[in-house]
């Protein structure tokens, strides 16, 4: 699925430096082949379409949910991230309730949820 250009950046530039310069396939992302080259686990799991729940740690910027987003991508699942720092239960269910109808429909999700450390029990 390729990005719709927008009428006031032609050529991409207004975009954050980071955002151009980030992969936008897995064989883009640097410095990961211990995890996602084809006979590595990550590798692996993408080759079958068959991605288990998983945890990406590291710190801010090393390319967690680039890493997790691109896996999405690969395997040809919705993504639907949520940080827990701003999301509720309201919108847990909310990504339960969009990931259900797309499994009627035969399509999965994954949900990457970000700065999970910090989801409150309540």
């Amino acid at each position: 699925m390729s990005e719709t250009p927008s009428l006031f950046d032609l050529d991409g530039t207004s975009r954050p430096l980071a955002d151009r310069l980030r992969p936008r396939t897995l064989q883009e992302a640097l410095a990961q082949d211990h995890l996602l080259a084809v006979d590595a686990a990550i590798g692996r799991m993408v080759d079958t379409q068959r991605l288990v729940s998983m945890v990406l740690w590291g710190p801010p910027g090393c390319g967690k949910t680039t890493t997790a987003r691109l896996l999405a991508k690969e395997a040809n699942l919705a993504f639907a991230p949520l940080s827990t720092t701003f999301s509720c239960v309201a919108d847990l269910r909310n990504v339960f309730s969009n990931a259900k109808r797309r499994r009627e429909v035969g399509r999965g999700t994954m949900m990457f949820v970000g700065e999970i450390h910090r989801f409150n029990r309540v």
